[in-house]
Order: C-alpha cells, then sequence, then structure tokens
C-alpha cells in the first residue's frame, strides 16, 4: 500500500466519480481506476460499489476510509512539526 494510493482513494470517496476525481487529481482516469484496483487487490477486498458510471463506498470502504483519513492527518501534522 502506497501513500499516493490512499490520497487517491480518499479523493475518489469523496466525490464518488471516477471522472471527476481523476480530475482534481490532475491525472488520467484510467491510472486513477487501476490504481483504485491494485489497493483493493493489496487489502484483499473491494472498497466500492460499482453499478455502470456509478461508485459507492461500501461497508468496508467506509470503515478504511476512516482509518485512511487519519493516517493521512497525522501524516499531515507529522510534516508541519
Amino acid at each position: 500500500m502506497e501513500l499516493l494510493q490512499l490520497k487517491y482513494f480518499v479523493t475518489v470517496a469523496r466525490l464518488e466519480h471516477m471522472t471527476k476525481a481523476a480530475q482534481e487529481l490532475r491525472i488520467a482516469q484510467p491510472a486513477l481506476s487501476k490504481t483504485i484496483s491494485r489497493l483493493e487487490e493489496d487489502l484483499g477486498t473491494p472498497l466500492f460499489e460499482r453499478q455502470g458510471r456509478q461508485i459507492r463506498l461500501n461497508a468496508y470502504g467506509k470503515a478504511f476510509l476512516a482509518r485512511a483519513g487519519a493516517a493521512l492527518q497525522l501524516l499531515e501534522e507529522g510534516r508541519r512539526e
């Protein structure tokens, strides 16, 4: 698991839209989708429910979002110190 994967995951979770998240992150949408897929593979579980072009956090994604957000916040606080 990489820090970049966590940042991307948090953005996708917040927006619930791959294309909008890719635009905000200024990366190609296929690269973002692949990064999220690799994160899910690393964790061994899907984090989103996908229905066509719609994407929503599932129960695992919601639990992981809380931890990922906290981890990123702690890292940011450490950087500022």
